[in-house]
């Protein structure tokens, strides 16, 4: 077993120690989610340990640059939990640890367990490696966007459907409690748009450089250029949206999902179909 599987299952395993005591807690009666020196240290550590084992897996290799569907993914959910991290010191959104750490630790389990994958043509090029990295944090970026826009549905069917007394006392209900206010989710939520909008736009133009380099086309016809240029579109029109008609909750919902559905296209659902069913 490689290093670098080593260090992704170690990660994973505590991102779900992590978040397996914040439900354990959740289930024993406590109503708010607050991150104190401990759970940072643990997220320090979770986020060191796939990172490491990220860099042996992807950028270790002497021949190039090894890269598959759980590879990507876990990659892409590294950073988002590393823009939480960093989101948490501005705005308070501790609650959304129940959420993020169970996603982060099956992708790191993914990524342990499913490091096969192609080598990338000319992955010793300097802006192909730049142009993977600045379209795995828009990946990144997406996936934490669409987290948020999933569980902004689910408060705000909160809010307008009481529920009874003992689907109030749910696990499940109490998890919703103490999540972050809507108005709160909803400002992060277009932050995170705007940001992986502006990131998705360099991986087009990086693209392009790195198409023009080595093809001597400008767009080349397969699946990754054409669905990423669908997800920029959709984030493009969403901001528009917002931006002229006010756009917010369910029309956002979906637009979000659209756009992450064309990015996870863009890679890890392709390179999933090849890599592991057929």
């Amino acid at each position: 077993m490689s290093e670098g599987i080593v260090f992704q299952l170690l990660a994973a395993l505590a991102y779900a120690l992590l978040g397996a005591g914040w439900w354990r807690l959740l289930a024993q009666g406590q109503k708010e989610i607050r991150v104190g020196p401990v759970t940072h240290g643990f997220l320090i550590a979770a986020l060191l340990m796939q990172a490491v084992g990220l860099q042996q897996t992807m950028l270790s290799h002497p021949e190039g640059l090894h890269v598959g569907w759980a590879l990507a993914l876990s990659a892409a959910i590294w950073l988002g939990m590393l823009v939480f991290w960093l989101e948490n010191f501005v705005m308070k959104l501790d609650g959304l640890l129940l959420v993020l750490l169970p996603a982060a630790a099956l992708a790191a389990v993914l990524g342990g367990l499913f490091p096969q994958g192609p080598l990338v043509p000319d992955g010793d090029s300097d802006w192909l490696r730049a142009h993977l990295i600045i379209a795995l944090c828009a990946y990144g970026l997406v996936a934490v966007a669409t987290l948020h826009a999933l569980f902004m549905a689910l408060l705000d069917r909160q809010l307008h459907r009481p529920a009874g007394r003992e689907l109030r006392q749910g696990l499940l209900w109490r998890a919703l409690d103490s999540l972050p206010p809507l108005l709160t989710q909803e400002r992060l939520l277009f932050r995170l748009v705007w940001i992986a909008f502006g990131v998705l736009t360099l991986t087009v133009l990086t693209g392009i450089v790195i198409s023009l380099k080595m093809l001597g086309v400008l767009f080349p016809l397969d699946h990754k250029t054409i669905f990423t240029l669908l997800a920029w579109f959709t984030f493009g029109g969403l901001l528009l949206g917002r931006h002229t008609r006010g756009w917010r909750g369910r029309t956002a919902l979906r637009w979000t999902l659209a756009g992450f559905a064309f990015v996870l296209l863009a890679y890890s659902g392709t390179r999933f179909v090849l890599d592991v069913l057929l």
